[in-house]
């Protein structure tokens, strides 16, 4: 039986539950199609495997593979072992794959083999080497990992798939399940650690607000399976309560619209950059979308010129929602019955509470601007291996995002910006949020970033980096004057640089601090000290 929403099961008991009640269902539309039950056996066989080769309960298992069913089936495998997934993005430089490895100690690696060179130079090339992985699982085609040195044992998946499953093991909600490794924004990247209970309530809640109904949802997931968004609403909220996962290995805006008119996925998860570039299908492949009934935005500020225009081509609503890392990461979402209030991130979702506060940790009222705090059964237990961060980003039980908003009359909250992002120009705060807003309206703007600089008499002053429309032409000064005529005098760019394409994570967020670190080396700061 289905455990009851007032109790909080570990992942593979709830998983094992609904594939019990819903075996020929399908769990991932992939070719072959996987149902429910065949994913059940063959993660209890990936499992098994694990155990054999030595993995113990609670020992961490890198994940380092393209979206995909053998993301998913190397996931739930980790899982039912009792281990640990510690999943990698894929962008990474193989230097910083090694800090994850020995950051968490891993024991094991689940690779797929388009990868294999990189996680090689991570693990016996790299400045700091990562002895700790004993087991590299092969994902793909036949490859080895050839290292030279004391070879790891290989196995491939295919082999472990083709295994017997054991008896389930007795895990408890408060285990460890995942560890998240953040950007990396400042200084070091930082591991959330989230256990199973923080994630089971998570995409439970996400499931209710968003109205997922067992054996009819389809959810299209193009973002990085990595990711925490895609991890727990495109895997977790799915496969935990009887829907299906249509995985799409990259942005291609035709090959996502192949994947949801083949297999008419009903729910797509997106960030505003690629709703952007699917503004650009031609009017035959938006008609291949009717089946989608909702959009999640989420990831980053979606700009309203480029929601607009979506909801208007598409006939489709985005809604908007925000959450971090470690808070699972959803903790608010616009509903689908409404209200769908633009540039809001929504109420708070069941069983989350968020707060806005002052510097000083007391509350704001309601309309003042603050950082917002989380509460609840998602948010982590804390940074793997630091205490010092982990206190830090607590305001008692409350989970301090780093993000500035503020929240309505109705319990709706804004997000402002993120508090390390806000411009203070000769002590007035710029929020670089509305500016890029203002220049997305420009008929000629495809994409903005606004970042701070320096200045030794202003304090900072906004600079503008600008992508423009294909066909479409704008000088800097067009721009300016644009900003002159929508902006307070302090909130006009200083400069606006025009460029090819704005660095982004593999999620499609804009990295500013490479924006940042551009205009350093641009004024002769030596960006690396």
């Amino acid at each position: 039986d289905t455990p009851p929403m007032n109790v909080t099961p570990a992942i593979p008991t709830l998983f094992r539950a609904i594939a019990g009640r819903t075996p020929m269902a399908p769990a991932i539309l992939t070719e072959p199609v996987w149902s429910y039950a065949e994913l059940d056996r063959t993660s209890d066989a990936i499992a098994a495997g694990l155990a054999a080769h030595g993995l113990k309960p609670g020992d961490r298992v890198g994940l380092y593979c393209p979206n995909g069913a053998e993301f998913v089936l190397c996931y739930l495998g980790i899982l039912k072992a009792g281990a640990v997934v510690v999943p990698i993005n894929l962008l990474l430089h193989p230097d910083a794959v090694s800090f994850i490895l020995n950051d968490c100690g891993v024991a094991a690696l689940c690779v797929h083999t388009a990868l294999v060179d990189n996680a090689r130079r991570a693990c016996f090339d790299s400045g700091a080497a990562a002895p700790t992985v004993g087991l590299w699982v092969l994902v793909g085609p036949d490859a080895a990992v050839q290292s030279g040195a004391e070879s790891p044992a290989e196995v491939s998946l295919e082999a472990l798939m083709q295994g017997a499953g054991a008896a389930p093991l007795a895990l408890a909600p408060d285990q460890n399940a995942v560890i998240l490794y953040t950007s990396g924004t400042t200084g070091r990247p930082k591991g959330a650690v989230l256990t199973h209970a923080n994630l089971v309530s998570n995409a439970r809640a996400v499931a209710q607000v968003l109205g997922f109904q067992a054996g009819q949802e389809r959810v299209l997931v193009v973002l990085p399976m990595f990711h925490a968004f895609a991890g727990t609403v495109g895997i977790l909220t799915p496969l935990l309560s009887g829907a299906a996962v249509i995985p799409v290995p990259r942005f291609d805006p035709a090959l996502i619209t192949a994947a949801v008119g083949d297999w008419q996925a009903s729910v797509f998860l997106g960030v505003p950059s690629l709703y952007a570039a699917l503004l650009r299908l031609d009017d035959g492949q938006v008609a291949r979308w009717a089946s989608v009934r909702l959009a999640i935005s989420g990831g980053a500020a979606m700009p309203l010129a480029v929601k607009e225009a979506f909801e208007r081509r598409f006939g489709i609503a985005i809604l908007e929602g925000d959450g971090p890392t470690e808070c699972g990461p959803v903790t608010s979402v616009n509903p689908p019955a409404g209200p769908n209030k633009p540039s809001s991130v929504g109420p708070p979702i069941p069983g989350v509470e968020m707060r806005i506060a002052h510097p000083d940790g007391t509350w704001c009222d309601d309309g003042e601007h603050g950082e917002v705090c989380v509460r609840g059964p998602s948010v982590m237990r804390g940074y793997w291996n630091l205490p010092e961060a982990t206190a830090e980003s607590f305001y008692g039980e409350w989970f301090r995002t780093g993000d500035l908003g503020w929240r309505d009359g109705d319990g709706w909250f804004y997000l402002v910006d993120r508090i390390k992002d806000l411009i203070i120009v000769n002590g007035m705060n710029v929020y670089p949020r509305i500016i890029e807003e203002v220049l997305n309206r420009h008929p000629a703007v495809a994409e903005v970033a606004v970042v701070g600089e320096p200045h030794p008499t202003h304090g900072e002053l906004p600079v503008a980096y600008v992508t423009l429309v294909a066909g479409q032409q704008a000088r800097p000064r067009d721009l300016r004057d644009w900003c002159r005529a929508n902006l307070g005098r302090h909130e006009v760019p200083r400069r606006i640089e025009l460029c090819e394409a704005l660095p982004k994570t593999a999620s499609g967020k804009v990295l500013k601090r490479e924006l940042r670190r551009a205009g350093e080396i641009e004024r002769g700061v030596d960006g690396s000290l």
